[in-house]
């Protein structure tokens, strides 16, 4: 039954992901994995963990990656609705810096796939939302690294979003345009700056 329609981003690597659904007045009902329809589709990663999270309208998480045992990530939204983002991490890729951000939510059920080398983040958009991803390889705490979401250097455009950036990852007097003040965990409000993370 699957089927499923796969578009690459303009970043080599990073692919949204459309599974069909079959829907009528009961409801609806989608194949969210095919192992077979992204085999066919040229996606072979395999998948080890799948977490689960939920979040409030202002909250963003990242900008995360792992440093040893990078994970690729199969994302998508039960719930709400967010703003995703990938940052391109691989050395010598062109694209090194550069971000692709998707609006993943319930009601357009697109999956994003994020390749290991990438850092990974999310905006909150709706009151609530819950986030769902599957992993390519375990998490590790205690490999966990990560980037200041508000890096100049990068300038990912968070929608809704309005602030000043005050030289640190800090949530300052950054806000949606309804008023929500944005809302970092301490962790993320202490990550540094691309050009002072990674030095070649």
């Amino acid at each position: 039954m699957g089927q499923i329609t796969v578009t690459k981003s303009s970043i080599e690597g990073l692919y949204v992901i459309e599974p069909t659904v079959h829907g009528d007045k009961r409801g609806y009902f989608m194949e969210t994995y095919n192992q077979n329809d992204m085999a066919q589709a040229g996606l072979d990663m395999v998948f080890v963990q799948d977490n689960q999270s939920s979040s409030v309208k202002g909250v963003l998480r990242g900008l995360h990656f792992q440093k040893q045992y990078p994970q690729g990530k199969l994302v998508r939204v039960i719930r709400g609705e967010v703003f995703d983002v990938a940052v391109d991490l691989r050395t010598g890729s062109s694209t090194f810096g550069k971000w692709h951000g998707e609006v993943l939510s319930e009601e357009n059920h697109k999956q994003f796939y994020i390749p290991e080398g990438f850092a990974h983040g999310f905006l909150v958009l709706s009151d609530y939302a819950e986030f769902c991803y599957k992993c390519t390889d375990f998490y590790r705490p205690s490999d966990e690294g990560g980037l200041a979401w508000n890096d100049p250097a990068i300038g990912i455009e968070w929608p809704g979003l309005e602030g000043t950036y005050q030289g640190n990852a800090g949530c300052g007097d950054y806000h949606l345009q309804d008023g929500t003040p944005l809302n970092l965990s301490d962790k993320d409000t202490r990550w540094d700056v691309l050009a002072n993370t990674f030095h070649f």
